[in-house]
């Protein structure tokens, strides 16, 4: 059992303190951080629930609607749920750059949570390709809903847009990776490039995030003097 655990932890420890360590202006606290993880985890279990529910039911007839309504919506709504209503509001959320680092603590403290409950039902033997599919996907999703929540709060124009596109820009990317795991027998050649691809996107956004981050601080010590 604790090889299980460490193997469910370890990837979203790793790359939660990836994306921690970028934020090279003002780090956040880590028990704002942690908290962030703690109620991304906690989603686990009443998403799990609801999509119980929708599978006994029947409510979903085929693999698109599986993807994008019961995988894809549920866990990335209440993803963003809980970043936009326990976080953005933060004092600490000062940066247009902690947006990221909220976003990824979210989503990898579900990630890591359901790696964990995976790797008991199915056994260690899984734990390297959780770790390079599930849980990274995860990360880069929460890259993604963060840096646009970062944008909105800190943007003195379509605020609306940017938070928006928050929640839309990972429920699709998300709902993609679902399809090409489930819809196609070899999956694997369309999702390396397509993990390619999130992974470049991602980056960039990291990027841009250091860079606005940047700009406010500057422009904040000019206001000051």
């Amino acid at each position: 059992m604790l090889g299980i655990l460490s193997a469910g932890i370890a990837p979203g420890l790793a790359l939660l303190s990836y994306f921690y360590l970028k934020d090279e202006y003002d780090s956040e606290p880590i028990s704002v951080v942690s908290r962030a993880f703690i109620f991304g985890a906690l989603l686990v279990f009443p998403i799990m629930f609801i999509q119980y529910v929708i599978d006994v039911e029947n409510l979903v007839q085929n693999e698109w609607s599986h993807a994008f309504f019961s995988v894809s919506l549920l866990e990335e709504f209440f993803k963003w749920f809980v970043l936009f209503y326990t976080v953005y509001q933060h004092v600490e959320f000062d940066e247009p750059y902690d947006g990221i680092v909220y976003g990824v603590a979210v989503s990898l403290g579900f990630a890591t949570a359901e790696n964990i409950l995976y790797l008991v039902a199915h056994g260690v033997e899984h734990a390297i390709g959780r770790a390079l599919l599930p849980v990274s996907s995860h990360a880069l999703f929460g890259v993604i809903m963060g840096f646009y929540l970062g944008k909105g709060k800190f943007s003195q124009f379509s605020n609306r847009k940017w938070i928006s596109l928050s929640l839309l820009l990972p429920f699709f990317f998300h709902g993609i990776y679902d399809y090409i795991l489930i819809s196609f027998e070899y999956w694997v050649f369309f999702m390396l490039p397509f993990m390619i691809f999130l992974w470049w996107l991602a980056l960039r956004k990291v990027k841009m995030a250091r860079l606005l981050s940047s700009s406010k601080i500057t422009v904040d010590k000019t206001l000051q003097l």
